[in-house]
């Protein structure tokens, strides 16, 4: 067990995190240069199109050190995006020490610091490792002192390396070595393991990540998951190399994977704990919690028939990502779909560009919205994420929505833009310090409602790309939400109802009428588009009729002639309106979906 060191890499997305991880497997030479693919541990294509890591990957390396010992490092790569963090905070769980991987010439950002504080309540040795040392505006000395005087860990203990090039990599291996901590454990014990991830074989079932804390596992064990008791019998148990590789039995201090015939990946939840059923464990590893959804949409297919392929395509990929949830649900205006719950934008920018390109599905999906609390007369509680369930308005007493800590991180000459841009967003509390000089780290609570739609886009134009964002979910407070109505030529159109602030009501329903108006095409009448909150119009535009010039016959003559004609053809499309129904194209409803308020 001396000879085992198990550490992760934590850092802000796209700081280095998958390349360091493609250094290490080159420099063990466990792939050929003919079969190396940059991002090798990435198995989905939007992780290497978007350069970020969704899925927590796992790699045992073999390692011989200067002084001759030969060592088993399991190296954890772990997502970076705040949507994941409570993944982030199981796969360190399963590790002694961290690398906290820095950008030379971007510095310590929001996510640094939120996964540094995750590694230091679990207690890990953190090794600072500043990247990307071969950019032209690297500044490894300002970004050392950051880590000194801003994250407080000691100057000695950095390693400086470039990812991209290879040089330092091996001193920062050298540093897991020396520095880290073996693990400890007893393999006489009762079993004790944590679960930190878990992927859907479509041949073997659920194949699961794990750390083993106590005890050992082998085939033929029966195990049993505390926190929903079910029993399993172990098939398969091994290492992670760049293929599964069975092994005889996993201890005490080994990472690894179990295979024990789980059907469905949504029975093995992060961060519960796997023992021995006729021998258990004392108590279960502390940490575990139920991981809920906190974004809300309805997504639904473009075209009808593919309604049943999607329900195909989102149960597999429920096999994959147990995070997911989802019900069926149905609109007037889109037909049938489903309604879905997400850790995040990000997870629902992921899902949909999975099921239209592994299942070819086009999709509409409907505003994102979060969980809100309405409080009735009658002292029910309601949980409602979807407009077309907002009560009886003269029955709610009080309504209440989720807030966020946020941390930016930012240069000091975006100070302005970035207030106005939390101010317009319901930003209360708001504080800040300066962490280095020309930084500036700025706390604030807002609504999650104001953050979920472009919020970080905003962020990311105003401040240049310079701009760093992360935040923590807090708790529900009072608020005044109103349910906003779009009427097309007086028809509520149901999805695009949205569940919004009072104050940004109207803000919302002019927004929705221009785009609306943008893309409806012309009628043979007058169309009306109007947003409304109740019986109250708040917005109002017009689309003006298609219509022939029946004037255009009339050569001179006396004007009540050419009056009587333009009547008549008023009263032709009036009766039109009353009978005519509005065709609104798929494209009205992305346009009005996806584009909030410039």
């Amino acid at each position: 067990m001396d000879n085992i060191r198990n550490f992760c890499i934590i850092a802000h997305i796209d700081h280095g995190k998958s390349t360091l991880a493609d250094r290490f497997i080159q420099t063990f030479k466990m792939v050929s240069d003919r079969d190396f693919r940059d991002q090798l541990l990435d198995d989905m294509d939007i992780e290497r199109e978007r350069g970020i890591t969704i899925k927590s990957q796992t790699i045992c390396l073999p390692y011989k050190a200067r002084d001759g010992k030969e060592y088993i490092l399991n190296l954890v790569d772990t997502p970076g995006h705040v949507d994941f963090s409570y993944e982030v905070s199981r796969a360190l769980a399963s590790c002694e020490g961290a690398l906290l991987l820095i950008d030379a010439a971007q510095g310590v950002e929001a996510q640094t610091l939120a996964n540094l504080y995750l590694a230091m309540e679990t207690d890990l040795v953190i090794i600072p490792v500043i990247n990307k040392i071969d950019l032209p505006a690297a500044d490894p000395e300002a970004v050392a002192q950051q880590v000194e005087e801003d994250l407080g860990l000691e100057p000695e203990k950095i390693r400086l390396c470039s990812a991209k090039t290879g040089k330092g990599v091996e001193e920062i291996l050298e540093a897991v070595v020396n520095l880290l901590p073996p693990p400890k454990g007893d393999p006489q014990k009762p079993l004790e393991a944590i679960i930190f991830d878990a992927r859907y074989d479509a041949f073997r079932g659920t194949i699961i990540s794990t750390r083993i804390f106590q005890g050992t596992v082998k085939p033929g064990d029966i195990i049993r998951f505390m926190s929903n008791n079910a029993v399993h019998k172990v098939e398969e148990v091994g290492l992670f190399r760049l293929t599964r590789q069975p092994q005889k039995m996993l201890r005490a201090g080994q990472v690894g994977y179990i295979i024990a015939g789980v059907k469905n990946v949504a029975e093995t939840r992060n961060g519960d704990t796997i023992t021995h059923k006729d021998n258990p464990c004392a108590k279960p590893l502390p940490g575990f919690k139920e991981v809920k959804p906190v974004v809300f949409s309805s997504i639904y297919p473009i075209s009808t028939d593919d309604y049943e392929d999607l329900a195909v395509a989102l149960e597999k990929l429920k096999l994959n990502d147990a995070s997911l949830t989802f019900q069926k649900d149905s609109s007037n205006a889109l037909g049938f779909g489903f309604r879905c719950g997400f850790l995040g934008l990000l997870h629902l920018e992921v899902v949909q560009e999975r099921l239209e390109r592994e299942f070819d599905i086009s999709l509409i999906m409907t505003v994102p919205t979060v969980l809100y609390h309405f409080f009735l007369q009658d002292n029910t509680k309601l949980e409602i994420d979807n407009p077309a369930y907002f009560p009886d308005p003269s029955k709610i007493a009080r309504t209440e929505e989720p807030y966020i800590k946020a941390v930016i991180i930012f240069p000091e000459r975006y100070m302005g833009p970035v207030m106005n841009l939390c101010m317009d967003r319901r930003g209360i509390n708001n504080h800040y310090h300066y962490p280095a000089p020309g930084r500036i780290e700025f706390n604030c609570e807002m609504p999650l409602a104001e953050v979920i739609y472009d919020f970080y886009d905003k962020l990311k134009s105003l401040t240049q790309g310079y701009g760093s964002f992360d935040y923590e979910l807090g708790d529900y407070r009072d608020s005044d939400l109103v349910k906003l109505d779009i009427l097309v030529n007086g028809e509520r159109v149901d999805a695009l109802s949205q569940l919004v602030h009072r104050s940004k009501a109207r803000e919302r329903a002019i927004h929705s009428c221009e785009r609306l108006k943008e893309e409806i095409p012309r009628h043979m009448f007058k169309i009306a588009i109007q947003g409304a909150i109740g019986s109250t119009i708040v917005a109002r535009t017009n689309i003006s009729a298609m219509r022939k010039d029946v004037t255009a016959k009339c050569y001179g003559g006396d004007i009540t002639r050419k009056r009587k004609l333009l009547e008549k053809q008023k009263a032709g499309k009036k009766r039109m309106k009353t009978v005519g129904n509005v065709d609104i194209p798929q494209q009205a409803f992305l346009a009005v979906l996806k584009s909030e308020p410039g």
